[in-house]
């Protein structure tokens, strides 16, 4: 069974910083894409970046200079370094992981950026 778990969200004030994880199983971890992808509270849902197999990252606009994505394969996990947050960055961060068009999906982890 496919599993996609993330944690590391919270509320933080603007300006500040956060680090998501996103440990996963049932998946071959090594050649997959893995993304972020954040929910809006008004229910959009956006990608925020994404790293390949090979560790090539991309980034929305949004999210260049300011986050960073890296993975670790030994641990089959993925992180998301979110620097110099903004209130625009509050949603819903959800991890996928991707490979030959099937996509998979964790259930998400709160952020909130308020002062």
């Amino acid at each position: 069974q496919v599993y996609l778990r993330e944690s590391g969200g919270g509320l933080v004030q603007p300006g500040g910083s956060l680090r998501l994880s996103c440990a996963t199983s049932g998946i071959n971890f090594k050649i997959h894409t893995m993304g972020w992808h954040r929910q809006t509270p008004g229910g959009q849902r956006e990608l925020v970046g994404s790293i390949t197999s090979d560790g090539t990252t991309d980034y929305a606009d949004s999210a260049t200079g300011r986050f960073v994505i890296s993975r670790n394969n030994a641990r089959n996990t993925v992180f998301l370094q979110m620097n110099d947050l903004k209130p625009e960055d509050t949603g819903v961060y959800f991890c996928t992981a991707r490979w030959r068009g099937t996509d998979y999906w964790g259930r998400g982890t709160q952020v909130t950026v308020s002062s």
